[in-house]
């Protein structure tokens, strides 16, 4: 009877010696620059983070070792490059510690076309000044400001804003992904 309950104890036994295997592969998410698109001096940070669901062991770009928090979940990165010419290409490889890799192959180009304005709307009250329009970029609008306020938009190729201001005149920024400033004084 007692080898009986011990057969039947036996597997469960086994199944927790079972081994666990790790096919999640690291991801690698870039989040600047935004876009692929770096600014006229070539010179830039690439800043980002790698995820895995146990462990990021190693991170690499060009082949050189990225200085991670090897062993956490998300590892923060930097790494600050130049770009050669007006385009490349940067080759990102991660590394799990269970051995699981990673490669993204990151295109770059040198963007040096500010973002263009263009005021639909320019309307006084008084004192109260309306302006809209449209902002438009190669590779992408990040900011729109107008008499040094920040506007809330939604980046893109393509941004719409509006604002409300006081005075003669407005003057309206525009910032694309690559840093490039685009600036226009409405009246």
């Amino acid at each position: 009877m007692l080898r009986f309950s011990a057969l039947l104890i036996l597997p469960a036994l086994l199944c927790g010696c079972s081994r666990e295997y790790d096919q999640f592969k690291p991801h690698i998410i870039i989040t600047s620059p935004e876009g692929g698109a770096v600014s006229a001096n070539k010179s830039f940070t690439l800043k980002g983070y790698v995820l895995d669901d146990r462990s990021v062991a190693l991170l690499r770009v060009q082949g050189e070792k990225v200085p991670i928090k090897a062993g956490s979940k998300i590892a923060p990165f930097t790494y600050q490059t130049s770009v050669k010419g007006n385009a490349t290409t940067y080759s990102l490889v991660a590394l799990d510690s269970a051995g699981n890799k990673t490669t993204l192959n990151l295109p770059l180009t040198v963007d040096t076309t500010p973002p263009t304005i263009r005021v639909t709307k320019f309307e006084r009250d008084g004192n109260t000044i309306r302006v809209s329009g449209v902002v438009t970029d190669n590779t992408s609008v990040a900011q729109v400001s107008v008499d040094g306020s920040t506007l809330n938009i939604i980046p893109g190729l393509s941004s719409e804003f509006y604002a409300e201001t006081s005075g003669v005149y407005a003057d309206i920024q525009a910032k694309d992904g690559a840093g490039n400033v685009a600036k226009v004084r409405a009246r």
